[in-house]
């Protein structure tokens, strides 16, 4: 039996997993969905504040609860700003450490360093709808997702998301043992374009498996067999 902590990205919660998190479940294997602070059921506590590092702490809070060793950790798209700090910060050994179309960061980046060009449009966003501080949610189609039934469910939980967490950069403490696998997941149809570049370094990586998935960013929505069939092969 392995367990899976699963970390989901912007404007989301862990609700999005479900799908995802009952194939797991079926297969024997224990999973938490923690949601991030100021989303999903939480996105009563969204305030200016909230940051990259309190996300951080958020998931270090949930594996320091759960007592959590030799566990699978997976972060989706902004998830992996997240996962990437998780992983650099916490004593518990990890079984896989997995990105789901998902950023890597280096030290010192942000996601607005990532992003690039799609950070311009998201900061007029942030300014004339936002406040000033808080991203307004994306339209279910942005994340690759076209069912009539799943545009609904997404358009029922996707929230408004803290700027400042896009912009603080993830300091890390430098080289670490690594986790038993690394594994990316690109999702290739349609592409975000965020993260081909990133898909292919790693493709040419032998200490990475790489698994491209022909479905939209949100994969664990679109495609959660295929998703679920991958996390259980590092299980």
């Amino acid at each position: 039996m392995a367990t899976y902590l699963l970390v989901h990205g912007a404007f989301h919660g862990g609700w999005c997993w479900r799908r995802v998190a009952d194939r797991l479940r079926a297969a024997g294997h224990d999973v938490l969905t923690p949601t991030l602070t100021g989303l999903g059921e939480r996105r009563h506590m969204l305030r200016p504040e909230i940051d990259l590092d309190w996300h951080i702490r958020d998931i270090l809070g949930v594996i320091e609860a759960e007592e959590l060793a030799d566990f699978i950790l997976v972060g989706h798209s902004y998830g992996g700003m997240v996962v990437t700090g998780v992983a650099d910060k916490t004593a518990a050994p990890l079984r896989a450490l997995v990105y789901l179309d998902a950023f890597l960061p280096d030290d010192g980046q942000a996601v607005a360093d990532l992003a690039g060009p799609e950070f311009k449009m998201l900061e007029e966003m942030i300014r004339l709808q936002g406040e000033g501080w808080r991203i307004p949610a994306l339209p279910p189609e942005a994340f690759g997702v076209t069912a009539p039934d799943d545009v609904a469910w997404l358009n029922r939980h996707l929230g408004p998301h803290p700027a400042a967490s896009f912009t603080q950069p993830i300091r890390l403490k430098g080289p670490q043992a690594p986790p038993g696998a690394r594994v990316y997941i690109p999702c290739t149809q349609p592409a975000m374009g965020l993260y081909d570049a990133l898909a292919a370094r790693l493709k040419a990586d032998p200490a990475w498996a790489v698994h491209p998935l022909a479905t939209g960013h949100d994969a664990m929505v679109t495609a959660p067999d295929a998703v679920a069939e991958i996390l259980l092969d590092h299980a």
